[in-house]
């Protein structure tokens, strides 16, 4: 551990036993719990509002997050010695959700329902809208479009920008028909109501910021560092058949808020389900049973359903996949770029029989 940061946890009031480095961070062992260092990631004008939501979700039994702790000025950020910005939040000792555990899967989609239960409240700090989709999807066919143009003029062309260049009018029908179903569907309605509401959404809803947490604290198991003494806090239950027995029960942490906006809920479940269905090859059974476990706890209205049928219907991957490549060094295209373009496209066809049979929709 650096000696900077040693010097920012020297600013709180808290008794470190031991650090380990762990993704982008230190968790740090503290007679306090487990807390996590990390450098601040987000514009420091959102923090008062994020610490505001982990404070509204905490008063409405919804616990197990990470909030940012104060430092002895009472403030939320710290500053290093190199003057690098810091935070210091409440961790727990657990992993990742496996994104090849089904049972897994179910439970944070499960999870995700409770958290939306909950996360329309108007903050007194405000929260950002989220963009709206229409203008979002014309943003990027018109991204796509200038990448297109871009490589037709390259000589010559390496195997990225002919696989892009051969299947570009594909992809595009793809794109240019979601902003057709968008503009038929109940979007603009759904998306007023969220707002007036004051829906918030997660804003980066995967596995990565899923902690599972097993049975109940034990030694070396943190109890949050604001309620310690306290009853334990109210989190996430959740047994998957087979996966824990009745006295271990799955207990699920969602971490990282840093992106939360206003906007529709629902646009978590579509990340979500997204991310793990590329990792899984859109497999129907497990997509339909993820939109039913988030379904049993936080039922999908027709809007709702049209609007992630929609989502899916766009070929973001195949956009971010051009994005990335437009903005940066094309002199070398790396061989994992090609193969992820290969994937977005090959995962087109298996994408359209998740949609005809889970959704009822046909190309």
């Amino acid at each position: 551990m650096q000696e900077y940061e040693l010097n920012v946890l020297d600013q709180y009031n808290i008794d470190v036993t031991g650090t380990r480095k762990t993704r982008g961070a230190i968790l740090c062992d503290t007679q306090q719990g487990f807390l996590l260092l990390r450098e601040v990631t987000t514009s420091e004008k959102r923090i008062p509002a994020l610490c505001e939501l982990y404070e509204y979700l905490k008063s409405q039994g919804y616990e197990w997050t990470d909030p940012i702790l104060l430092n002895k000025e009472g403030e939320y950020v710290s500053t290093a010695e190199d003057g690098g910005k810091y935070i210091l939040k409440q961790w727990y000792q657990g992993r990742e959700c496996d994104i090849r555990k089904p049972a897994e899967l179910l439970a944070a989609a499960g999870n995700l329902a409770k958290l939306h239960t909950v996360m329309c409240h108007e903050l007194e700090q405000g929260a950002p809208a989220g963009a709206h989709l229409g203008e979002e999807y014309i943003r990027h066919n018109r991204e796509l479009k200038k990448v297109r143009r871009f490589m037709r003029g390259l000589s010559p062309k390496g195997e990225f920008e002919f696989a892009f260049l051969k299947y570009f009018d594909q992809m595009y029908q793809w794109a240019d028909l979601a902003l057709e179903e968008l503009e038929r569907s109940d979007y603009d309605a759904l998306y007023a109501d969220s707002m007036e509401r004051g829906c918030m959404t997660h804003g980066e809803y995967n596995y990565h910021n899923i902690l599972i947490l097993s049975g109940t604290a034990a030694a070396g198991e943190a109890v949050p560092a604001s309620v310690s003494g306290r009853n334990a806090p109210r989190g996430t239950d959740y047994r998957p058949h087979g996966s824990h027995s009745a006295r271990e029960p799955l207990r699920i942490a969602t971490t990282n808020f840093d992106k939360f906006k206003k906007d529709i809920q629902v646009e978590d479940l579509y990340y979500f389900l997204r991310k793990v269905m590329e990792k899984h090859g859109w497999k129907e059974r497990l997509g339909d049973n993820m939109l039913n476990a988030y379904s049993a706890i936080h039922p999908l209205s027709s809007g709702e359903t049209e609007y992630i049928k929609n989502r899916l219907i766009y070929p973001e991957k195949f956009w971010k996949i051009a994005d990335s490549y437009y903005h940066s060094n094309k002199a070398w295209i790396s061989v994992k770029s090609i193969e992820k373009l290969n994937v977005a496209i090959r995962q087109t066809e298996e994408k359209k029989r998740f949609l005809e049979n889970i959704f009822s929709f046909h190309l």
